[in-house]
């Protein structure tokens, strides 16, 4: 095995933790009530590590099996990479606005903020879904 598909290989489990991790951890958060501006400072945190962590993993996978001469993989990691920006730019500025309506007292802005986050622990779903089925289908 080459040293680049042993690295190919890290970084996929490392990507797989990464995603794993932040969904059980971002779950337990709905238990907040999103009422207070600490509260969606906090999961906004969360999830703009979250990203950030998914991109690094996600990207560092890409360019493995890439390295490891296999295309097709290294071209859903680098999807991944790319999605992660986009949630990024579209989730955290989205919470920010919600977690300031919720700071001046805005009556729509928890029940906002909470569809936000569910929507984004949705989606974190739906990536490990389709890492797990694409590592899987990739093995046969």
């Amino acid at each position: 095995m080459s040293a680049a598909m042993i690295a190919a290989m890290f970084f996929t489990v490392a990507l797989l933790v990464t995603t794993a991790y932040f969904i059980m951890g971002s779950i337990p958060l709905l238990v907040l009530k999103h009422d207070t501006p600490l509260d969606a400072r906090f999961v906004r945190g969360f999830f703009h590590v979250y990203y950030l962590c998914a991109f690094v993993t996600a990207s560092a996978t890409a360019i493995s099996f890439a390295l490891a001469g296999h295309p097709g993989i290294a071209c859903g990691a680098a999807a991944l990479a790319g999605i992660a920006v986009a949630l990024r730019s579209r989730i955290i500025p989205k919470m920010d606005a919600l977690g300031e309506q919720i700071q001046s007292n805005y009556m729509d802005a928890i029940p906002g903020f909470r569809r936000t986050h569910t929507i984004a622990i949705l989606i974190n779903l739906l990536q490990l879904t389709v890492i797990v089925w694409g590592l899987i289908d990739y093995s046969k």
